[in-house]
């Protein structure tokens, strides 16, 4: 059967129509000269890097409302001290943040402010803590958004891991398209849930004024159980830990710093600024309504489950259209907050590979100038994440917000060692704010860590553990690595010795042919090897002596030597593999080269019923033998 001619063509045109299809999912590529087109401005900063901080908003006061379940309509006053406590703390962390981008307009997180001025130990933990918050914030934002989701529509609750990573492969998708890319599509989501939930913190609030602070609820938030317990500052400082999980995501900005275009410091802190004032005035307001509606917290994924925000949405303007459409913002919203992890998480991966605490492959940019191995190893993470803990925002808060403080502590710990240092106009100022923040953030830090400790923030201190040894013994491997690679010598100008040749072969027929003809290009010492039974004579035996030995002697040229091993149990690769050993011992100056000859099939789906055996000894060659044993796979297309 002859090949026609459009099957040629489409099979010639195929690799065109693969990038075809990629472009169409992906986008086109962004050549380096179109960088600035992929930066952003604080309108798209937002949505890009502040979705982390805005949507904390919707699980920070549930999660320290949740803790106060035991005191029953008392643990909601205690709210509004604790919410202005961590406002007070975003505010000097905030300002803190502002002096890292002045002094850092590249790009100063907290690992490189770790780094350079503390040293590479305290950079490489800052960098780990780092990485487990970037983890954890994606598997508590779509978590969370999930649980929201949930609340409205409760048919949902036995499929949430579902759909928590249904959720996480949309985000992944948006961020293989690009940074501004995933922005410009969170644009609208953004500022809706901003939007919806000032107008119902704004109707609320003029609701409390008007009935001097006792608001008559249009949906009654479910009643809160009686107290089981009465206050201790152990549970006030659970509360606290719980709450502190609000301040994650605004680290995010000077993270990304080289995201934005000219004037890059500028707009990074404008960007903060919108995104902290939000924040403040987000958290305020309902800690606020939460006490003056009498709103707290129901049992995390039990059937009665309803968010916070769901419960003080509904008592200030019914569940009407209006409450759905804020659930509506609020929920999707915080499924895709964890887009900023997708930001920052791919970035850190870079530096870390420039500096060699991870494969060069993830400081490489993506054909849409995305990080793409960050991207991906980040998803995969997270999806363990969420598997390992079935989805529920309850089982991920204790081990969140750890690794951020921590990473806030490091990097202003860090700025303070830069102004000592850096003695420039205002340094004392800045040097000030970033003390009292490394100062605020490390006593946060500690009351966070040991009030969450015996809940599961062990684990997440394991983690960060556990991931800088692992950053600290790929830097050495590569280190080693660069050591023994290191060569000053110069070639040696004689003419090398030809190679061993050594061709494993089953039959005579086009593949054998080719082996042996591209074997003698490389020397006249040819090794055929054929590996059989005891009692065979095998058929390649003659056919040697026909097809190969008889011409090359009437050619006048060396004859390529049949080599049979004779194998009891009909093994083929140990034979083999001794084979090549005992010419290593005999000649252990000259290089041995093994051509593995394989077939590639036309059709893809064809592939995978060939070669096996021979991926197979490639592997064990380059595992048990040494690097002057070189392996090369010798290719034969079939025409069909």
């Amino acid at each position: 059967m002859t090949v026609s001619s459009a099957d040629g063509e489409l099979k010639r045109d195929w690799p065109r129509w693969t990038q075809r299809c990629v472009e169409l999912v992906l986008g086109q590529p962004i050549a380096d000269s179109e960088t600035t087109a992929a930066e952003i401005g604080p309108v798209i900063g937002v949505p890009a890097l502040g979705l982390d901080a805005l949507c904390s908003a919707a699980y920070g006061p549930e999660a320290a409302l949740t803790m106060l379940l035991p005191l029953g309509l008392a643990g909601v006053e205690y709210m509004l001290p604790i919410t202005l406590v961590i406002v007070a703390l975003a505010l000097i962390v905030y300002f803190s943040y502002r002096q890292t981008i002045a002094a850092y307009p590249n790009g100063g997180g907290s690992y490189t402010v770790a780094k350079e001025n503390l040293g590479p130990r305290v950079g490489i933990l800052a960098a780990a803590a780092l990485a487990c918050d970037y983890m954890l914030n994606v598997a508590v934002a779509i978590s969370a958004g999930v649980g929201a989701l949930a609340s409205a529509l409760p048919w949902l609750l036995p499929h949430l891991l579902g759909v928590c990573l249904a959720v996480l492969a949309l985000i992944v998708y948006l961020n293989l398209r690009g940074t501004r890319d995933a922005g410009v599509a969170f644009l609208a989501p953004t500022y809706a849930f901003v939007a919806a939930l000032f107008a119902v913190l704004a109707i609320g609030g003029t609701k409390t004024w008007l009935a001097g602070g006792q608001p008559t609820p249009v949906v009654a938030p479910p009643a809160l159980p009686k107290a089981v317990g009465a206050v201790s500052l152990w549970l006030i400082c659970r509360a606290f830990a719980n709450g502190c999980t609000a301040m994650t995501g605004i680290e995010a900005v000077s993270n990304g710093v080289g995201a934005f275009r000219e004037p890059r410091a500028k707009n990074a802190q404008r960007t903060l600024t919108l995104i902290v004032v939000i924040l403040a005035s987000l958290l305020a307001g309902i800690a606020l309504l939460c006490r003056a509606y009498g709103i707290g917290a129901t049992v995390p994924g039990s059937a009665q489950y309803q968010s916070v925000l769901s419960e003080l949405t509904a008592a200030v303007v019914g569940r009407g259209a209006f409450y759905y459409v804020t659930m509506a913002s609020i929920v999707t919203l915080l499924c895709l907050s964890a887009n900023t992890s997708f930001a920052g998480f791919p970035r850190l991966c870079s530096l870390l590979a420039n500096d060699g605490y991870l494969p060069e492959t993830f400081g490489l940019r993506g054909r849409r100038l995305v990080f793409t191995a960050g991207v991906l190893l980040l998803a995969v993470l997270s999806a363990l994440l969420l598997i390992g803990f079935g989805g529920v925002t309850d089982r991920l808060i204790p081990l969140f917000a750890v690794g951020a403080l921590l990473a806030f502590t490091f990097s202003q710990a860090g700025m303070v060692a830069h102004w000592r240092r850096e003695r420039g106009r205002g340094h004392r100022r800045a040097l000030v704010l970033n003390f009292a923040g490394a100062l605020a953030t490390a006593v946060t830090t500690l009351v966070v860590g040991v009030s969450k400790f015996v809940e599961g923030a062990w684990v997440a201190i394991l983690a960060l553990v556990l991931t800088a040894a692992t950053f600290s013994g790929i830097q050495r491997h590569f280190a080693k690595v660069r050591r023994e690679l290191l060569d000053r010598s110069p070639i040696d100008p004689r003419a090398p010795e030809p190679p061993l040749v050594v061709i494993p072969l089953g039959a005579w027929d086009k593949l054998a042919r080719r082996s042996l003809h591209f074997a003698r290009r490389l020397s006249d010492d040819i090794h055929a090897v054929h590996v059989t039974g005891i009692d065979c004579e095998p058929e390649l035996a003659i056919e040697w002596e026909r097809f190969v030995a008889a011409p090359a002697r009437a050619a006048g040229t060396t004859v390529p030597e049949l080599v049979l091993k004779r194998s009891r149990y009909r093994r083929f690769f140990g034979p083999l593999l001794e084979y090549v050993h005992e010419l290593r011992a005999r000649h252990p100056e000259r290089d041995l080269v093994v051509v593995v000859p394989s077939v590639v099939a036309r059709r893809w789906y064809e592939r995978p019923l060939h070669n096996e055996r021979g991926a197979l000894l490639k592997a064990l060659l380059r595992v048990r033998t040494d690097d002057r044993v070189i392996v090369v796979s010798l290719p034969l297309h079939l025409a069909h």
